[in-house]
């Protein structure tokens, strides 16, 4: 390896340069500069001009002298030296000095290799390279001294050592050493690794260790990506050397004499890198602070572009932040944008969320806007200001202060500050507070009043209620907030109605009137919100016209008093009751009449007067005469003022024709007061003969209505109510009986009465739950509703002919009409009044012992009872035995004839015991007259001729007494007709049905499961492949005898066992079914086939767990899935590897596709044919050859394509020649002995070494066979074995000597490889010769000086342009010069030219700036005496200005003279405003067109380096210069106009 040294170093860069050229990072800047794209600077070993930032924590010598040692060569004699690093490495006094700075170039200023040596034996050592600023780090090179370290670390760090992170790990076995580490290979480009090629004992010195950040191998999609611009940062390098590679002889002695061949030792360290500019810089200059200027050293300092700047090029310049800071790209430069704050602001900064907010176009925010701006472009006023539509929004007063009343509009005064249609806004528009209007924001709105600058609404509203006002445009007066009411409302706000009404509505009046019940509420007024009245008690509804359920009206005649319950009865008066039938009406009340005779009377007590007032007296009656006369007499009242007797006298006639009488006058009654009436019916003398009793049923008060509220007065409610009594005639309609419905205004009228008179409602209705149908009574009347028969208000007491009160009602007398006196029966219990000869309840029965009613007759039960149904004659309680209609037979149990004259009677049945008894097991018996035997008739279980044995299914002891048949509890999975399904005796189930068994039949059989209780024992339904073995026997399966469930294998499930657990397969296995592990990402679910195991994969992937590409694809389906495309007639299958994309090829078949003949074949694929047995021989030979002419090739190619051998400079060619003189001493002939001598030597060994297997082998066997002739005697069965053995043995004797006639053949014959590479030293040194002939007229064909190479060790004295190695007297080089062709003198020519291009631009610049100055001067001079003229205006000056402050000159001398000289006509022209106007609008055109050009000129001169931006600085200068003599100029004329206004004043 060490001689590849230069070879590996020097075709490393091109590789690594071309991969980074799509980074755009580490190499120079293209032809277009940093105009087009990025830029970066070249990369350099950024050790150069670092030695003081190089250190290293082991230095041997320091401290004085140390001896060391090397690992001797077989030439060299000298194998230890001293080093002694007190001082600094110097050629000539210190040459033994081994400081780390020696790493940073090979060899020192004599062509001697320098090199860092760390102390013996020490292995944790480290270098450190500290870097001023932020590099791009692209490669490390160490090249060693001595052995590789055995293990070392490349770490990195990005903050100045704060913290440090590795590179990669190198190692000679990775896994011992870092096993942490992965070792495997680098899959990813910022995987850290541990690598093992680098860490080789071999070779012992000149070995290499070769790190690139950036492997090529690996794809880089995204190189400006965060990863990849952080893998390339670094501030510090470190290397830590953390083991020694030894020879293993420091295991065993530890002495320094041992450990001093043992250290560290580095020849060169490079470290590939470049400054760090993002792409934003073409070159680097020193960091401030850095005073070293040494050549090839890269500097850290980005001297930046794009209007970028910092350190590493990390931000954009101040105010030109329009555009977020990014790094440059190939085709695009990223540059910062200047702010757009419309010359409002000169500062600005980024914001992302606007950047992101705008599209990515704009992300500026200017900063500190003045003229009263605002705005991320200072496009808009400030609050309190608005733009001025009229003027351009760049013009310092763009922004007008606001006019808006500070009490009524919001923030004080806010405006618009320019006009938005969007968003409703109007520029100088006042923005007024919610409540207010007008153009000042000075009205309240129409709804509103008191305008107020402390109420934040600013006007309060009015607050009234739409309801109630009747304008709704100005609903309350703007001052005092009145509002204006309807009729009915009232109230500050209109929200509430007048006394007795409600409803606040959109109605023409507002409210509604209460119109509450004027009886059943307290008064006409209510709630206003639902218009409730107050109620008196037990009525509700709104109006108090309803009555609460369970509560009534009293009618007008509730006040009745009947006559059956009158007192002072005579014999005179009877009471008669009537019985109501549906054929006649009902002209009565009550249970029926009292029967008055003449000259009798009756006495009422009346204590139950609720109201005071005048009531009419009325009497029903049903008279049986023509004419009677009543007398009615009433006691005194001195509360009513009834104080004459005469008052309490009544006297009428009882009119045949009617059914009541009305007293003449009414009669006042009071509360608290017993009155007593007596009536007396007195005949009148005319018709004395003729007269007849008299029924009266009742005295009724009528009570006067028209004295009650709501009937007196004249108003027109009040008349409209008595109106309506008469209309719908509810008074009449309680004088007749019965009386008739009720018209609906009655029932209303004559409730209100009712309430006024009690106060309310009547108590609850007290419906008699046992007559009434429900608690509920009729609205007016209190009349409960009854059930049948039942009769009464409260339904309390039964109809006359009824009986029986209870929940049913009373239940109908019914007495017969052939039997009973009358209709009427005991109302307690209904027994009739019979006649003679009936008898019963209803008197509708016979005489005991006798039927057939009315025509009854003696009952016929042959002597066996004598009672009988009176009805049909059947004979009631038979008697000895005996049942029928007639007692005429046996009763079951006995056995005879029981009919009178038989002369037989009933005896018990014998089976086995008599009826009655515990031993009785029959039902029946018939006397069998053939055989003269008893014959049973058994009960269920018994069987036998006397029932005396169990029957089937049955078991017990019969036979003895009191002995019984029980069923068999076998749970009815018995044959029950089967004599031997169950043991008679002990009930024990013998022959279990239905699938059952257990001593009761209660189990279902091995193999069945379910509910033996109830026959449902089914097959157990076990796959025995999901099932476990030990479940299973001869292919039948038990299973839960409950639930039939199986049981499974591991990971098997189902009722049956016959499916794998979700997200398992393989099933039918011995262990259960395996998990799928399908891929979480690449499949569809978890599941996959029971059988196969294959996931259901998404499209795209496959393979079984869906970790692979697709079926017929290859690759890793993270990345990249390619079609596997195998040729079907060479290939096994039609798939390839998965990873590779190789196809299985057949044989005959070769190539990725398995499309060609494989080597070995000949023909045409398909039709391959196989080559001659002897192509293998030749094959490797071939093969070796092709190896060697490729190389060879490559080389000559290399050559012709550059005339030099890569990386052949003036060390390169002198390394070369001291190769080739040690080359030619070594296939010298002593030295071709020496050495074959070492590899026979070298072979020997290994003979040796084979020997002494084959010794052992040998002993081996011979033991062997010793131990078999010991053991054959005593054991002949392991005979066979041994034999077997001893065979191999034998076997493997011959292989070894086979293998040690292979030895001998590889040291002597013209096979041997000896001899080979004998032969193939003499190919090399012959191909050497002629190569370095070749060599040389290469060199003197391609001579960089321009002439040929005279020698290699000669100073060139007749050789002009000298050459490689050419040296003057002095030693100099000697290369090129003038009159030579080579390539340094093409390069000095080159140079010369750019440096005179350099001056020219030089003189270019310096004359742009003095014209810059003239032009200036003369513009100022020439406005300055246009300003003071008579007609130059403010407006006229400031648009001049205007125009000249917008023009950009060129950099041109001529455009400049010419653009002068139009400015002075321009301005001598000046005479009046519109002049002006039009002239400086031609300019600007004009202006406009130069500022093109000079755009051009500037594009032109981007490529110069410095000469440009000093140019465009003095512009700058220019116009900032412009700007101070314009508002010079405007602060003079200011001056002026005041001077002019006080002269004018005075």
């Amino acid at each position: 390896m060490s001689d590849s040294k230069y070879d590996n170093h020097n075709s490393f860069y091109p590789v690594f340069l071309t991969a980074l050229v799509a980074f755009g990072q580490d190499v120079p800047s293209g032809p277009h500069g940093c105009t087009e794209g990025s830029c970066y600077p070249a990369t350099g070993n950024l050790l150069i001009g670092r030695a003081v930032n190089l250190t290293a924590s082991s230095t041997c010598g320091l401290d004085g002298p140390e001896h060391y040692c090397i690992v001797s060569h077989l030439q060299e004699s000298d194998k230890c030296f001293k080093c002694n690093s007190q001082h600094r490495y110097d050629p000539y006094h210190h040459r033994n000095s081994h400081w780390i700075e020696n790493v940073i170039y090979l060899m020192d200023s004599n062509g001697d290799h320098t090199w860092w040596q760390s102390v013996n034996g020490e292995e944790n050592v480290s270098i450190r390279l500290n870097l001023e600023a932020e590099f791009h780090f692209t490669h490390l090179i160490m090249k060693f001294k001595t052995f590789r370290p055995a293990a070392m670390i490349i770490e990195r760090s990005a903050d100045f050592g704060r913290t440090w992170r590795p590179y990669r790990y190198f190692a000679h076995n990775c896994t011992k050493i870092f096993p942490n580490i992965p070792a495997n290979g680098l899959h990813h480009i910022n995987d850290v690794i541990c690598e093992e090629r680098y860490s080789d004992i071999e070779p012992s010195t000149n070995g290499e260790v070769i790190y690139k950040v950036l492997d090529p191998a690996i794809h880089v999609r995204d190189p400006y990506s965060l990863d990849i611009q952080e893998l390339l940062r670094i501030t510090n390098l470190r290397i830590n050397f953390t083991k020694l590679n030894t020879l293993g002889d420091d295991l065993l002695d530890r002495r320094s004499d041992v450990l001093q061949k043992y250290y560290y030792a580095i020849y060169e360290l490079v470290v590939r890198g470049s400054c760090f500019c993002y792409g934003h810089a073409s070159e680097c200059a020193p960091v401030p602070g850095v005073n070293i200027r040494e050549s090839g050293m890269i500097h850290g300092r980005c001297v930046c572009k794009h209007n970028t700047e910092g350190l590493n090029c990390e931000r954009c310049r101040d105010f030109h932040n329009d555009l977020p800071w990014r790094p440059a790209e190939a085709d695009n430069p990223h540059t910062c944008r200047e702010c757009n704050c419309n010359s409002h602001s000169n500062q600005c900064h980024f914001d992302m969320a606007v950047y992101l907010a705008t599209g990515n176009v704009s992300g500026g925010v200017c900063d500190d806007c003045q003229h009263n701006t605002m705005g991320r472009n200072c496009e808009t006023c400030k609050p309190f200001y608005y733009k001025d539509p009229l003027k351009d929004i760049r013009d310092p007063r763009v922004c007008i202060a606001c006019d808006c009343d500070p009490v009524g509009s919001l923030e004080g005064g806010v405006c618009d500050s320019h006009t938005d249609p969007d968003m409703g806004m109007i520029t100088g528009q006042c923005r007024c507070k919610v409540n207010v209007k007008g153009m000042r924001c000075d009205d309240c709105k129409e709804g509103y009043y008191g305008l107020s600058q402390n109420d934040p609404l600013g006007c309060q509203p009015c607050n009234c209620d739409p309801r109630g006002i009747i304008m709704m445009g100005a609903p309350c007066d703007q001052i005092s907030g009145d509002c204006s009411c309807k009729r009915y409302v009232t109230g500050r706000y209109c929200n509430q109605c007048l006394p007795e009404y409600w409803g606040l509505s959109n109605d023409l009046a507002g409210c509604r009137p209460c119109d509450c019940d004027f009886g059943g509420a307290m008064n006409n007024r209510c709630m206003m919100d639902n218009g409730q009245c107050d109620c008196r008690r037990h009525l509700i509804g709104r109006q108090c016209s309803e009555v609460q359920p369970g509560y009534f009206c009293a009618p007008l005649d509730y006040y009745k008093y009947e006559a059956e319950d009158a007192t002072g009865h005579s014999p005179n008066v009877k009471t008669v009751h009537r019985e109501r039938t549906p054929s006649h009406m009902v002209t009565w009340t009550g249970p029926g009449f009292a029967r008055v005779k003449d000259g009798a009377g009756l006495v009422f007590t009346i204590d139950n007067i609720p109201y005071a007032m005048e009531y009419d007296i009325m009497i029903r009656y049903e008279p049986e005469v023509c004419v009677n006369i009543t007398s009615v007499m009433l006691p005194s009242s001195l509360r009513c003022g009834n104080l004459l007797p005469t008052e309490q006298l009544y006297t009428v006639t009882l009119p045949h024709r009617n059914r009541y009488i009305q007293m003449p006058r009414p009669f006042c009654f009071e509360p608290s007061n017993r009155y007593v009436v007596a009536i007396r019916f007195q005949p009148q003398k005319y018709n004395s003969k003729l007269l007849k009793p008299l029924l009266s049923p009742q005295l009724v008060l009528i009570p006067k209505y028209t004295e009650l509220p709501g009937f007196q007065g004249n108003d027109a409610e009040a008349e409209h109510r008595q109106e309506e009594m008469v209309r719908y005639m509810c008074l009449d309609s309680f004088m007749i009986t019965p009386m008739p419905a009720l018209a609906e205004m009655c029932s209303k009228l004559i409730c209100s009465i009712s309430s006024i008179i009690h106060d309310g409602a009547l108590p609850a209705c007290q419906c008699d739950p046992q007559g009434s149908l429900s608690g509920e009574c009729e609205r007016v009347g209190g009349q409960c509703r009854c059930k049948p028969n039942v009769m009464g208000r409260r339904c309390d007491q039964c109809a006359p002919g009824t009986y029986g009160f209870g929940v049913n009602g009373c239940t109908a007398c019914e007495c017969h009409p052939d039997g009973s006196v009358s209709h009427q029966c005991d109302p307690v219990t209904g027994q009739c009044q019979c006649k003679p000869g009936a008898t019963g309840r209803q008197c509708s029965d016979c005489q005991p012992g006798q039927w057939g009613f009315p025509n009854c007759s003696p009952c016929q039960c042959n002597g066996h009872t004598d009672h009988c149904d009176s009805r049909t004659g059947e004979c009631i309680g038979c008697r000895d035995y005996t049942a029928g209609h007639f007692c005429e037979r046996c009763v079951e149990g006995f056995f005879g004839n029981p009919v009178l004259g038989s002369g037989e009677h009933c005896r018990p049945c014998p089976c086995p015991g008599n009826p009655g008894t515990d031993h009785f097991n029959g039902i029946s018996c018939q006397a069998d007259h053939t055989s003269n035997q008893i014959i049973c008739n058994c009960q269920q279980g018994y069987t036998g001729s006397r029932c005396d044995q169990c029957a089937p299914g049955y078991f017990g002891n019969p036979e003895q007494l009191g002995g019984q048949c029980r069923p068999c509890q076998c749970n009815d999975n018995i044959d029950t007709e089967d004599p031997e399904s169950c043991d008679r005796s002990t009930g024990q189930c013998l022959k279990c049905t239905h699938h059952t068994v257990g001593q009761s039949c209660d189990q279902c059989q091995h193999g069945y499961y379910g509910n033996a209780l109830v026959q449902d024992c089914r097959r157990c339904t076990c796959v025995t492949a999901g099932t476990i073995h030990s479940a299973c026997s001869d292919g039948e399966c038990h299973c839960d005898q409950q639930t039939g469930a199986c049981p499974c294998r591991e990971n098997v499930s189902g009722h049956n066992c016959d499916q794998c657990s979700p997200n398992h397969w393989n099933y039918g296995q011995e262990q259960g079914c395996e998990p799928c592990g399908c891929d979480p990402h690449h499949a569809l679910g978890t599941h996959c086939n029971m059988f196969t195991g294959q996931c259901h994969c998404r499209s795209g992937f496959g393979g079984k767990q869906c970790t692979e590409c697709e079926q017929f694809h290859w690759g890793d389906p993270r990345v990249q899935c390619q079609e596997c495309n195998c040729h079907p007639l060479g290939s096994e299958m039609a798939q390839c590897d998965r990873i590779t994309g190789a196809c299985e090829c057949r044989e005959g078949a070769a190539g990725k596709r398995c499309d060609e003949c494989a080597r070995g074949y000949t023909g045409d694929f398909p039709k391959c044919v196989q080559c001659h047995p002897c192509f293998q021989l030749w094959d490797d030979v071939v093969c070796q050859i092709k190896r060697d002419l490729e190389h060879i090739q490559f080389t000559v190619e290399k050559i012709l394509e550059s005339g030099v051998t890569p990386g052949a400079d003036d060390k390169r060619i002198k390394e070369l020649e001291r190769k080739l003189r040690q080359v030619q001493d070594l296939i010298s002939t002593e030295d071709s002995d020496r050495i074959h001598q070492a590899e026979i030597a070298l072979t020997d060994g290994r003979l040796m070494g084979v020997t002494r297997e084959l010794n052992a082998t040998a002993q081996d066997e011979g033991a062997l066979r010793s131990q078999v002739k010991h053991k054959a005697p005593k054991n002949t069965n392991s005979f066979c074995f041994l034999t077997d053995q001893f065979e191999k043995v034998k076997r493997y004797y011959r292989e070894s000597a086979k293998a040690e006639e292979k030895c001998n053949a590889s040291v002597s014959g013209p096979s041997s490889p000896v001899e080979q590479s004998k032969e193939t030293r003499g190919i090399t040194e012959n191909l050497l010769d002629a190569g370095k002939d070749k060599l040389l007229k290469a060199v003197a064909r391609n001579d960089p000086c321009g002439t040929t190479v005279a020698g290699a060790n000669g100073s060139c004295p007749d050789s002009r342009c000298g050459g490689a190695g050419c040296r003057d007297d002095q030693g100099n080089r000697v290369c090129g010069g003038e009159g030579c062709n080579g390539t340094v003198s093409t390069s000095l020519t080159a140079l010369k030219h750019a440096r005179n291009v350099t001056d020219s631009l030089n003189s270019a610049h310096e004359e742009l700036q003095g014209v810059a100055k003239k032009v200036l001067g003369y513009a100022v001079n020439v406005l300055v005496l246009c300003f003071a003229e008579e007609g130059a205006d403010p407006e006229s000056i400031e648009k001049v200005a205007l125009q000249v402050l917008s023009i950009t000159l060129p950099v041109n001398r001529t455009a400049l003279d010419k653009m002068v000289m139009e400015i002075k006509d321009s301005l001598a022209n000046l005479t009046n405003i519109e002049g002006i106007v039009n002239q400086t609008t031609h300019q600007v055109s004009k202006a406009k067109d130069l500022l093109e050009k000079a755009k051009d000129a500037k594009s032109r001169a981007e490529g110069v380096k410095d000469a440009a931006n000093n140019t465009k600085r003095a512009l700058d200068v220019s116009k900032k210069a412009i700007n101070k003599a314009a508002a010079a100029l405007k602060d003079a004329l200011n001056n002026l106009n005041s001077t002019r206004n006080a002269t004018t004043e005075v």
